[in-house]
């Protein structure tokens, strides 16, 4: 999946309050006459903000914002964005919602192949950085290509239950051909679990009943993330009965 460019050059001097700028200059009318890729990303959130904060104008915190957003590799968390001057929670919660809703569509409409565990993550990064184990299931199409994501479950602090019911109910539901499977370890560790090469062996055994085979099981933490099926390829194979 290709990741926006935060990085993109202001065209103009960000010093002016809003209101000074002619109105023809103004972001969100230059929106609604030229569209949304007319803006550079300042102005895109400049028209998300509204308006800014005391001692600090719209243009001058957006600027900030993305010259932040340009520095992360992922995406960003609330604590992260609450760290910068004149970002609280309210404008945080805005700038991930716009990121969050911009990815769903872009998913959407932008296929995306499973070819190897790493081209799954851009998919899977709301999993970094979450205080409980969640539990995600990407269905895929017969080219791999992913049909939707879908969160299942959401856990304590380091164990989610996973049931072959609640995992396959959405790839029957999306008609998928097979999935793909990810949880994260809020603890930071990339080692498996007992839990999970048991869970990974049931759901393994439940794909091949129904014909909709287990592609692979990654485990996701802020470091990194490992491939069960490239360090345990039995587990996903069928039980021998």
């Amino acid at each position: 999946m290709e990741t926006t460019n935060f990085s993109l050059p202001i065209t103009r001097p960000i010093s002016f309050l809003l209101r000074e700028l002619d109105p023809e200059l103004r972001p969100r009318e230059r929106l609604a006459r030229s569209g949304a890729a007319s803006l550079s990303n300042e102005e895109l959130l400049a028209v998300i903000f509204g308006r800014g904060q005391q001692g600090k104008d719209v243009l001058t915190l957006a600027h900030e914002v993305a010259g932040h957003l340009s520095s992360l590799l992922d995406m960003p968390t609330l604590e992260d964005l609450c760290h910068i001057g004149g970002v609280g929670p309210g404008k945080a919660c805005q700038i991930l919602a716009s990121l969050e809703l911009s990815s769903r569509f872009l998913t959407r409409r932008r296929k995306v192949r499973i070819r190897k565990p790493m081209d799954a993550l851009p998919l899977l990064a709301n999993l970094r950085g979450r205080r409980q184990e969640c539990f995600s299931v990407l269905t895929l199409d017969g080219a791999h290509q992913v049909i939707k994501a879908h969160e299942i479950t959401v856990g304590l602090a380091n164990q989610s239950q996973v049931h072959p019911r609640e995992t396959f109910a959405c790839a029957l539901e999306d008609r998928a051909v097979s999935i793909f499977i990810a949880h994260n370890h809020p603890s930071g560790s990339l080692e498996p679990s007992t839990h999970d090469l048991l869970t990974t062996r049931r759901l393994a055994d439940a794909g091949s009943l129904l014909g909709i085979p287990l592609i692979d099981h990654l485990i996701v933490a802020e470091e990194g993330f490992v491939s069960l099926r490239e360090r345990f390829p039995d587990y996903f194979e069928p039980a021998k009965r």
